[in-house]
């Protein structure tokens, strides 16, 4: 009897050996507003980034080392450095003070799946012209560190035009000014803000963000054409004003 309690104590303790593994799960396909055949074509609306033996490649060179200046003043170095964090809940924190409410899952969930799938179908606009012209960037071309050197050698595979993390911040300031036009001129500003800061860490040229914030104008209007991203916007509304009225 004791042996036998022993074996079971023994299978017991040991169980997770024993039991089979489950079948892979299949990933859940991310949402987005739009397919990807949906997405306004850059290389067909846009021009390609400026020749380097063009006056607007000069603008870009002025801009870089106008970027270089602000890092000397401490409080906009800080944003910007913050600013090249760009993930959902963190560019939702930067946001949520010119918003007025917290943008989170938890304090705001209909708000924060409204702009995690907004964020997500924007995303897609700048992957085509990034990989096409895999335009070098302005801390790569003049060999000298950004604010931000742990992203340089993951940067540096990436093309700089158009800016990204531009599209996002813009996106979203577009986003947050429709659920609260009160606030727009705040939002609109902290969003340009954004896309300055990638200036100023040096990861982008002026170029990049200009055409960056084009490009998300472009496929956020888009995204009005479909029933679930108005209908989340209006959820995301009715959450704005109850939590605003508390």
């Amino acid at each position: 009897m004791k042996k036998v309690l022993l074996y079971l104590l023994a299978f017991t303790l040991l169980g997770t050996t024993f039991t089979y593994a489950k079948p892979p799960q299949k990933k859940a396909k991310s949402e987005t507003y739009l397919s990807k055949e949906e997405i306004p074509d850059m290389l067909k609306f846009l021009p390609a980034p400026p020749d380097t033996t063009s006056e607007l490649f000069g603008h870009d060179v002025m801009r870089y080392f106008w970027g270089k200046q602000q890092r000397l003043v401490k409080e906009r170095a800080e944003i910007a450095i913050r600013d090249s964090y760009c993930n959902t809940p963190k560019i939702s924190a930067e946001f949520s003070g010119a918003f007025g409410v917290e943008i989170t899952e938890e304090n705001a969930p209909e708000i924060y799946k409204l702009v995690e799938t907004t964020l997500r179908t924007a995303d897609m606009v700048g992957n085509r012209p990034k990989k096409y012209y895999m335009r070098k960037r302005p801390f790569d071309r003049f060999k000298e560190q950004t604010l931000t050197p742990w992203d340089e050698e993951k940067l540096s595979h990436n093309g700089s035009y158009p800016s990204g993390h531009t599209i996002r911040g813009w996106t979203l300031a577009l986003l947050l000014s429709e659920i609260a036009p009160e606030k727009a001129d705040t939002l609109l500003a902290r969003g340009y803000m954004f896309g300055d800061s990638r200036v100023i860490v040096g990861a982008h040229w002026q170029s990049d963000v200009d055409a960056g914030r084009l490009a998300s104008t472009a496929v956020y209007t888009l995204m009005h054409t479909k029933e679930a991203f108005t209908e989340q916007m209006r959820r995301a509304r009715e959450e704005y004003r109850r939590l605003t009225s508390k």
